[in-house]
């Protein structure tokens, strides 16, 4: 039997239909800010995962299921730097959302960005714009890959999940990583971020209290001290008593390797402060006047400092 156009593009219709049909079982609303509802995943029945910057208060959240069923839910933990929240509901209701097994979102891949924003699921059509690999969110947090959509995120929509032609969530929709795009938080950085909000209510990270910029280091500087980088990180802030101030990091000194790692790049220093460090001994190398020296630094935790946005 042959095809038409006109039957491919109904078999394509009635293909992301039933495929937005199957993932709005577990796509529900998020009353937790005074303007519209915000959206969220059930990650599992009676878990509800979203974005952290929608969810304004912590206490008498009403969480609408798309059957229309409310429930009551309250705040397990959230994490800033990677924008995810995570809800647990006052009993285990819920279908949770079938999730992509497939490698990395693909550039030009089809998805559908869901959200719920009132009383029912509402879908908008795009594509994977373009991919990239691990980076860094503007407050430090580890993003697995980088996934931008050419899709529009409507009002509501952050918290709500891209899902492919099949109906399986991809990722965590969001317009609070990045400034102008829609982006996808990939399902490898929501799982991570997930078990630790279960299981402690944050995300551990190490401190030691430092602020740094990047500056370039004089020529004969790098050719005399062999150095790898031209750049290094120039100390502009100390914290009072913090790791960094015990070990005895002065104003104007300039980190060039952390453990042994070259940086030059305050992201490269961030993301070397795991949580697995805290309480540990840490090596930093540094110039001070052009000359080299090594100071040991207990890694801290980094205090969670409550958000709004």
């Amino acid at each position: 039997m042959s095809t038409t156009p006109d039957s491919v593009l109904q078999s394509l219709s009635d293909d992301l239909a039933a495929a937005v049909a199957k993932a709005s079982l577990s796509v529900v609303a998020i009353h937790a800010r005074r303007r519209i509802p915000s959206s969220g995943i059930i990650w599992r029945p009676g878990v509800i995962v979203t974005a952290h910057h929608t969810i304004q208060r912590d206490e008498n959240i009403i969480v609408t299921l798309s059957d229309g069923t409310t429930v009551g839910a309250t705040l397990a933990g959230r994490d800033p730097t990677t924008d995810i929240a995570v809800l647990r509901l006052n009993s285990e209701v819920g279908v949770a959302a079938e999730r992509a097994t497939d490698a990395d979102a693909k550039v030009g891949q089809i998805v559908l960005a869901l959200g719920m924003p009132g009383s029912a699921v509402t879908a908008a059509l795009g594509v994977v714009s373009a991919t990239g690999g691990e980076w860094r969110s503007w407050h430090g947090g580890r993003i697995d890959q980088f996934v931008r959509l050419d899709v529009s995120i409507y009002d509501g929509f952050s918290g709500g999940p891209s899902v492919d032609a099949r109906g399986r969530v991809l990722g965590l929709n969001t317009s609070g990583l990045a400034r102008a795009s829609a982006m996808t938080i990939p399902l490898r950085t929501v799982e991570r971020v997930v078990e630790q909000l279960l299981s402690a209510g944050r995300v551990r990270r190490g401190f030691i209290g430092l602020g740094l910029q990047p500056v370039r280091l004089q020529a004969g500087v790098v050719k005399e001290q062999g150095l790898p980088r031209e750049v290094g990180l120039m100390v502009v802030s100390i914290e009072e008593g913090g790791p960094a101030h015990a070990a005895g990091v002065s104003l104007g000194d300039v980190v060039i390797a952390f453990d042994g790692a070259p940086v030059s790049d305050p992201s490269e220093l961030l993301g070397a402060l795991s949580g697995e460090r805290i309480g540990s001994a840490v090596v930093i190398r540094l110039l001070r006047g052009g000359s080299p020296m090594e100071l040991h630094i207990t890694v801290g935790e980094r205090q969670r400092r409550k958000e709004h946005a």
